[in-house]
């Protein structure tokens, strides 16, 4: 099924942010992508064009140079120019991304940080391949150096007073997202020893 692209005249854009997401990535590829897109739907948000544009732009930059949302937003405002969307806002929602704190009240900040972090209230399976892919990302990275960093980030995840900031992620994803971030936060421990 193909992913939705609201700027049915620049089809050159989704093309090559495709490419983008298609290049060995573990994680953060097209299937990331579609699961977000997803996400947004499931959230009632996918008649917003700059939503959904910061949706594809998201991590369209993805690599061990770090940087990669205000990379990925530069890239937004620079592609964006001209195709009558509103780039500074999707810059703006994709360094959303980076965080996961829209300011109180921002629906659309809101929306994209909880698309992006719903991967976390996965079954067990797609959970399991999450987690696989996010170390094939880092594999560079020995595995008690990666077991403790990860380990700090699911700790200050599990330490935000909630993780979803939507009415529909606190109710369907909060329970499943930390119980998942509890059992892998155990498994990592048991790994940095």
């Amino acid at each position: 099924m193909p992913l939705p692209w609201p700027l049915p005249d620049r089809s050159d854009l989704r093309d090559r942010l495709l490419e983008a997401y298609r290049r060995g990535r573990g994680y953060h590829d097209v299937r990331h992508l579609g699961e977000v897109l997803d996400r947004l739907h499931e959230l009632g948000a996918s008649e917003n064009r700059d939503l959904i544009l910061a949706a594809w732009y998201h991590d369209a930059v993805y690599d061990a140079a770090g940087d990669n949302e205000d990379r990925s937003a530069r890239l937004a405002q620079e592609q964006l120019a001209g195709t009558g969307a509103d780039g500074a806002e999707v810059a703006r929602l994709v360094r959303l991304t980076k965080s996961h704190d829209p300011a109180p009240g921002d629906a659309d900040g809101e929306a994209l940080c909880d698309a992006d972090l719903a991967i976390l209230a996965a079954g067990d399976e797609r959970y399991a391949e999450y987690v696989a892919g996010v170390r094939a990302e880092y594999a560079h990275i020995p595995d008690a150096d990666f077991a403790r960093g990860r380990a700090a980030i699911l700790e200050e995840l599990l330490g935000h007073g909630r993780l979803f900031r939507t009415a529909h992620g606190q109710r369907h994803w909060e329970q499943p997202a930390r119980s998942n971030l509890a059992r892998e936060l155990e498994e990592l421990r048991r790994q940095a020893g």
